[in-house]
């Protein structure tokens, strides 16, 4: 097992490693005291996992309490929100009481969020069932749900009280989630470390799995202890995003978070002038696409609502060179020249 300690305005942490899921409970006591625990998943989750957590919380000393509500983004509403605050407040927990967050990014964002708005904040923990989960939203604590303008327009910064990865969990994932997850471990190899890149590239890096994870924490922690509130360093973190948030949403979401985020790696790259055939390489190796059939003009409309704007400015993550990036601040007005750069209609 794999521990790597993140020190923010709450220090945690985040435990990697075979069997987790099962010892739950136990590890749990590490960090809080025996209390009740409302474990929030959806019902995919919930079918897998669900009674294996309850059963390691309740043998732990833990009365635990399970909240399912239906998978998918669609799901991560204001809407679902309320539901499971007001179960919450229904089944009378308090602000000494833990939250579990127990499934991929989706519920990790949700939840995290329930916690951070119950009582004037709750504690919580993240389980997350999926790579993508693991390697970014289970780490750094941002929560939120999505408005009918964009994704992740609600939200608040609340760190856990510990992360527990299992990988035997993230193994036994299907393709398409080993997939999203690769594209966040690939966009940090872009950012930070270009022997983790070449890694991804390989397409040995599954047989590794507890060592990639690991570097990948390592990499956001350094980001989140530099800016916690997503001021400056941290923004760096968006590489991708920008533009894979722009694509998801002009696809209505049919594509993946992980399959925007490859797209948007390729477009970022192209924008910043770069030669994008590695990390073309490098996502196709992982069974990720690299290209959108959408205008600049639509992506560039749709990327007016990412949070990341800050008044009639928003500010893109430009990679020079793997493991090299620079941010660079542009007006809304500049937004379709970037667009139409990254969409390769400006040589």
């Amino acid at each position: 097992m794999k521990r790597v300690r993140i020190e923010a305005s709450k220090s945690y942490d985040v435990l990697l490693g075979p069997g987790l899921l099962n010892q739950c409970g136990e590890r749990l006591l590490e960090a809080v005291r025996p209390c009740r625990a409302a474990v929030i998943t959806d019902d995919t989750v919930a079918a897998l996992y669900g009674g294996t957590v309850k059963n390691s919380l309740d043998e732990a000393g833990f009365q635990a309490d399970m909240f399912v509500f239906p998978h998918g983004e669609q799901h991560k509403t204001m809407e679902t929100l309320a539901s499971v605050l007001e179960w919450m407040a229904e089944n009378r927990l308090t602000r000494s009481d833990l939250v579990v967050a127990l499934g991929g990014g989706v519920v990790g964002d949700l939840a995290g969020f329930a916690a951070a708005v119950y009582c004037r904040g709750a504690r919580f923990v993240q389980i997350p069932t999926t790579l993508l989960a693991a390697v970014d939203a289970s780490v750094g604590g941002k929560t939120a749900v999505d408005l009918k303008a964009g994704k992740n327009l609600a939200g608040a910064f609340h760190q856990p009280e510990m992360v527990l990865c299992d990988t035997d969990v993230l193994r036994a994932l299907p393709p398409q989630l080993l997939r999203d997850g690769a594209a966040e471990i690939i966009k940090h190899g872009i950012l930070a470390d270009e022997a983790l890149f070449d890694r991804m590239a390989s397409g040995s890096w599954t047989e590794q799995m507890e060592a990639v994870v690991a570097r990948n924490v390592e990499i956001k922690r350094e980001y989140v202890l530099a800016d916690e509130r997503d001021n400056g360093q941290r923004f760096f973190l968006n590489l991708g995003h920008t533009f894979g948030h722009a694509v998801e949403k002009c696809s209505g979401f049919s594509l993946s978070h992980g399959q925007g985020v490859a797209i948007g790696l390729v477009m970022a790259a192209r924008a910043a002038g770069m030669d994008t055939s590695r990390i073309e390489g490098a996502l196709i190796a992982c069974g990720l696409p690299v290209r959108a059939p959408y205008s600049a003009a639509e992506l560039a409309n749709a990327a007016l609502s990412d949070k990341k704007r800050r008044g009639d400015q928003i500010t893109l993550v430009l990679p020079e060179k793997i493991g090299k990036c620079r941010l660079c601040t542009v007006g809304v007005e500049e937004l379709p020249w970037y667009f139409e750069k990254a969409t390769g209609g400006i040589a």
